[in-house]
């Protein structure tokens, strides 16, 4: 068949589609490869063409090549090549060369083909022969569209003329901000040129391995060190925390446990037995056998205040709500004597080796020798409210005393009036301990409005230091096999912490009791600690390592 037969195989196209004042017909939507597109043949008489992918790809792609813009194809080109094309359109405008170089092999029928079930990138690449698409099946930003510079964190050049702040400003700063944001090597190609992005071409998002030899902050001291020069190798490696179980290893019920912060009604023996004062009467408990002995009641009228046991663990001295001060022979539960001399409720006692200390709401503290048949030997008047808190250093050289009117003062046995008063407190000061590895290291806690444990020289009278614990401090232990202290609390968090020395570094924290802690006492070995609180319960913990032997 020739072309511009009258034989075609195509039926003639209506009259009004070769009308002037109609547009050719439009691809419909529906179904684009059953719509005709207008066109041309020999004869310059309208011909129908069906739609073809080449049809597409000549209007996505316009013609390359210029100088063959205005070139027409005579009929015999056309014949030789098999394709019905409109006039005014070759086959350079079809980009098959492209296709035809990458594989000669195809002919051009068979490029329309692939052209017609290629994909998008298909179609990208006959846009573009020279440039090779390169496809990935994850996606990485370039650093380039990160735009540090909204965050200040790209090193600028200071303007000519600028002022220079003293010390360079916040340079060091922002180095130790940009190593730990992006990693300690993006100081190496932050700096890049501005051509580059000002980034650099290694990407944000990257694989990388984790080397593990060394901390990753610059923070850390290695890294500070290493920075001044000085090398980190063959330096002593941490020590891990000691670890303290979190849980008592044993609970005892004690009803009728007052919850009164002013009071001191548990202690522990140097002979192993726990007294407890509980309401009117005190109770014995004996750690080896867990049996109980009732050594005392006082009355329906008069409760149990105070109890503190001689150094030896023999005798036990009661304080009570009438202001006596009993003294018992805790073997044979008997009472040996009976000291008077405050007006109202003795809170507090402390013996040293031969000399007991009373305090009062009667805001005086007195002196008893048991050798000596008066009540009292010595009358110490320095403090403005209810005395809370006493301890002898452990020469017995000094007494500690803590008062409801926030005032810790320290007393010697040369005088009548305090040697030191340390008012730096702002609650009342119960909880006092004297470290058995320092003397004259005192530590104190104070209350509610205070929360902090406080340090001091008692020779030189200097605060030493100071930590706020975020409660109520109760009372304070010192521990005689390390160099830790452990403090109870009250309001609001209830806990128990222990406390290294001197760093005041927090070694543990338990929790268990749902009221204040209010009573501590220390085991004879020095390992364990008992708490009491309002909630009426008597709790056991393991909390301090066994004494080390010496090493000979």
């Amino acid at each position: 068949m020739t072309v511009g037969s009258n034989l075609s195989p195509f039926p003639p196209l209506p009259s009004y589609i070769s009308s002037p004042k109609i547009r050719p017909l439009q691809t419909p939507k529906e179904n684009p490869s059953d719509s005709p597109l207008p066109g041309r043949n020999a004869t310059g008489r309208k011909k129908p063409l069906w739609f073809s992918p080449a049809a597409v790809l000549s209007k996505i792609h316009p013609l390359s090549n210029n100088q063959n813009a205005g070139q027409t194809m005579d009929p015999q080109t056309r014949r030789k090549s098999g394709l019905n094309l409109p006039a005014g359109m070759n086959e350079t405008s079809l980009r098959l060369d492209s296709i035809a170089k990458q594989n000669p092999s195809v002919s051009s029928s068979s490029a329309f083909r692939v052209a017609s079930v290629s994909s998008p990138r298909m179609i990208s690449s006959l846009s573009s022969p020279s440039k090779t698409s390169v496809c990935s099946d994850r996606f990485i930003p370039c650093r380039s569209a990160s735009r540090l510079n909204t965050f200040g964190l790209l090193d600028k050049p200071a303007a000519a003329g600028s002022p220079v702040k003293e010390g360079g400003g916040n340079e060091t700063y922002a180095r130790l901000l940009k190593c730990e944001l992006f990693g300690s090597d993006f100081g190496s190609f932050s700096s890049s040129p501005a051509g580059s992005g000002g980034l650099g071409s290694p990407n944000m998002l990257r694989f990388k391995t984790d080397h593990s030899g060394g901390p990753n902050s610059p923070y850390s001291p290695s890294i500070m060190r290493q920075d001044s020069g000085s090398s980190n190798e063959g330096s002593t490696p941490t020590k891990p925390p000691r670890k303290v179980p979190k849980t008592p290893h044993k609970v005892l019920d004690a009803p009728s446990l007052q919850d009164d912060f002013y009071l001191n009604v548990v202690d522990w023996s140097s002979q192993n037995v726990l007294a407890v004062g509980l309401g009117t009467c005190v109770y014995l408990w004996s750690a080896s056998n867990s049996k109980v002995t009732k050594l005392c009641d006082l009355g329906p009228n008069d409760s149990v205040c105070s109890v503190q046991w001689t150094r030896e663990g023999s005798y036990i001295s009661v304080g009570t709500h009438f202001g006596q001060v009993q003294v018992w022979d805790g073997t044979q539960c008997k009472r040996v004597r009976t000291m008077g001399g405050h007006q109202t409720r003795t809170g507090v006692l402390a013996w040293n080796s031969r000399i007991l200390a009373s305090g009062s709401r009667d805001r005086n503290i007195l002196q008893h020798d048991l050798r000596v048949p008066s009540d009292f030997v010595s009358k110490l008047v320095g403090h403005k409210s209810e005395v809370c808190g006493l301890k002898w250093s452990h020469d017995d050289r000094q007494l500690a005393s803590g008062g409801n009117d926030n005032q810790l003062l320290v007393w010697n046995q040369q005088s009548q009036q305090p040697i030191l008063k340390l008012t730096e407190h702002t609650a009342a000061v119960k909880a006092i301990t004297w470290s058995p590895h320092q003397s004259g290291l005192l530590a104190s806690g104070g209350g509610t409005a205070d929360r902090c444990i406080r340090f001091w020289n008692t020779t030189t009278g200097h605060q030493l230091n100071h930590i706020d614990t975020g409660s109520q401090v109760c009372n304070l232990a010192w521990s005689k096999n390390v160099n830790e202290l452990v403090s109870t609390h009250g309001y609001s968090q209830n806990q128990i912490m222990v406390w290294k020395y001197p760093s005041l570094s927090k070694v543990a924290t338990l929790t268990g009791h749902s009221l204040r802690v209010l009573y501590l006492a220390m085991s004879p070995d020095g390992q364990t600690i008992v708490t009491g609180a309002g909630d009426e319960t008597l709790r056991f913990w393991n909390v301090f390592p066994s004494m080390k032997t010496p090493v000979s």
